[in-house]
């Protein structure tokens, strides 16, 4: 598979991550955008790593970005589901004040 292939298919995975955090107030659908645009970056990451052989870095970079990336989503989660109870609502556009 060509390297155009992949770095294409990162760059629409990182558009429908953009468009998922911009377009949607909900909190849940924001991470998902968020996690999408991880993703992006780890198949680069991995496809550049994967057409130079000599060098390893981009395998351990996306390593990493998994790591960062699964700790974000579940601090995130017990974010979101402590401001739901506070709240009623996981719509952010709704979400003005940082008092409960």
């Amino acid at each position: 598979m060509p390297l155009e292939h992949i770095l294409g298919l990162g760059a629409v995975l990182f558009c429908l991550g953009l468009l998922a955090v911009f377009s949607k107030p909900h909190a849940v659908v924001v991470l998902m955008g968020i996690e999408l645009i991880f993703n992006a970056a780890n198949l680069n990451l991995i496809a550049f790593s994967r057409y130079d052989p000599e060098i390893s870095e981009g395998q351990l970079f996306a390593l990493f970005v998994m790591v960062v990336a699964a700790a974000e989503a579940a601090v995130t989660l017990a974010i979101v589901l402590r401001v739901y109870q506070l709240f009623k609502t996981s719509n952010v556009d709704e979400l003005n004040t940082l008092k409960g």
